[in-house]
């Protein structure tokens, strides 16, 4: 441990005395300067991050996006200062994961990265062979968007796999959590709260508690006097949310943080929320508006019934096809049809049910199987046709609305609680991260 340390410390005495060209501003845009006859200083290093460091530039680009942000969302600003020392925070935290995921051998292939970019050319409407042109008429240059890209979704591997995959939520705890819901109509409400967190390190001295204490104290006061939230997150808040001006967004009841939601159900709109102390540190939340979303989720459903027959090496698609037409007809003539599927049929879960399916979506069955049922009328068979799984003919004994609200509820709640529990997990993910990371902010 010393030895590495030792070698950090090192690193910073050499890092700090060389002079980098500006590969690139931030993640955004990619950008040189020349190096002038006089040997104009062209960059600096703004932090050393383990082995790695953070420039000077990436720190300029970022301060101006979120300033550009901040202002088209009419956030009053703190300080330069302030928010230079927020932005250089997040970028370290950033350099920091991605550095872990590095050790850890996460990596984003360049056909999860291509999926990822036509998924954002689909989503604004444009195909993805245009995408370097259109970025590139908003002044962003495509390969350093490919590798903000790329460096967001390694991120998001590593949160899945250290973070939300250990989250278990358990049937008790849905049960639970539906029975607190008939108690409390509101958390069936969505919420648009926003946060500040003043972080206490785990292993904290009273000291630094107190002071913690009072800084949250004073934050609570000013914000409840009127002060503007959102700049009082950008300058005083630890949590990732700082620079959206502590924007949780829309959130339902259900997927509020679980330490945060009596609290916020017990707040008007435009309230803020009296500091809460949590494990990663103490909490200030203004609640900023609330709306209904209770609606009953209505499902189409078609009960059908099948006969199966594949292929094999002695029976082609003719001879398996022929067969079946010739079992649809004995059908058509009278014959049962769930005699004929229980002798013939190669469905093994249905055809002891005379090859009944049951009430189903139709988006659980193969697309082909569905196109061809939803021709059907009621008590029509189909005729032979294939899918994926082998030769079928089909029966459409009926069609109903149902009303799956309750299943959609657990499987919400279940969402919600998985939700609710990784904000502070990663709260504190974040946390052990950064206090693990050996980092040096260098002055001057």
């Amino acid at each position: 441990m010393r030895t590495r340390t030792r070698m950090r410390r090192l690193l910073v005495l050499i890092l700090g005395t060389l002079v980098f060209p500006l590969a690139f501003q931030g993640l955004a845009l990619a950008q040189t300067r020349d190096l002038s006859t006089q040997g104009t200083l062209l960059d600096r290093i703004a932090a050393v991050v383990d082995t790695g460091v953070v420039m000077e530039s990436e720190v300029d680009a970022q301060m101006k996006e979120v300033t550009a942000r901040l202002q088209a969302q009419n956030t009053a600003m703190p300080p330069d200062s302030v928010l230079r020392k927020q932005v250089l925070d997040r970028l370290i935290l950033e350099r920091i994961q991605l550095q872990q995921a590095g050790h850890d051998g996460i990596s984003i292939s360049e056909d999860q990265l291509n999926a990822a970019l036509e998924d954002v050319a689909k989503r604004n409407n444009i195909p993805f062979s245009d995408l370097p042109t259109v970025l590139s008429q908003q002044g962003i240059d495509y390969a350093s968007y490919r590798e903000q890209m790329r460096q967001q979704l390694t991120l998001g591997l590593l949160r899945q796999r250290d973070v939300l995959q250990r989250i278990v939520v358990t049937p008790r705890e849905v049960d639970q959590f539906l029975a607190k819901q008939t108690k409390h109509p509101a958390a069936n409400e969505e919420y648009n709260v926003s946060h500040i967190l003043i972080a206490v390190p785990p292993n904290a001295t009273p000291a630094q508690i107190a002071d913690a204490q009072q800084k949250a104290q004073d934050v609570y006061q000013r914000a409840s006097k009127g002060e503007d939230f959102g700049k009082l997150a950008v300058a005083y808040s630890n949590s990732e949310d700082a620079l959206e001006g502590g924007s949780l967004g829309w959130r339902q009841g259900s997927e509020l943080p679980t330490f945060l939601t009596q609290l916020i159900l017990g707040l008007k709109p435009g309230q803020v929320g009296a500091p809460l102390r949590t494990p990663t540190g103490i909490h200030i939340v203004k609640l900023n508006q609330v709306r209904s979303q209770e609606k009953k989720e209505i499902v189409e459903q078609i009960d059908v019934r099948h006969i199966l027959l594949k292929t094999s090496a002695l029976q082609d698609d003719a001879t398996v096809r022929q067969r079946l037409e010739q079992i649809r007809q004995q059908i058509v003539k009278g014959e049962s049809f769930a005699v004929a599927a229980s002798a013939a049929s190669q469905d093994v879960g249905s055809a002891q049910s005379g090859g009944d399916l049951g009430w189903q979506s139709p988006g659980v069955f193969d697309p082909t199987f569905s196109a061809t049922v939803a021709k059907l009328k009621v008590g029509e068979i189909s005729e032979p046709f294939k899918t994926r799984y082998g030769w079928h003919i089909a029966q459409l004994m009926g069609r109903r609305n149902h009303d799956e609200t309750q299943e959609f509820k657990r499987l919400n709640a279940m969402e919600a609680i998985r939700a609710s529990k990784a904000d502070e997990e990663t709260e504190l993910w974040l946390q052990h991260l950064r206090d693990d990371a050996y980092v040096k902010v260098m002055t001057g």
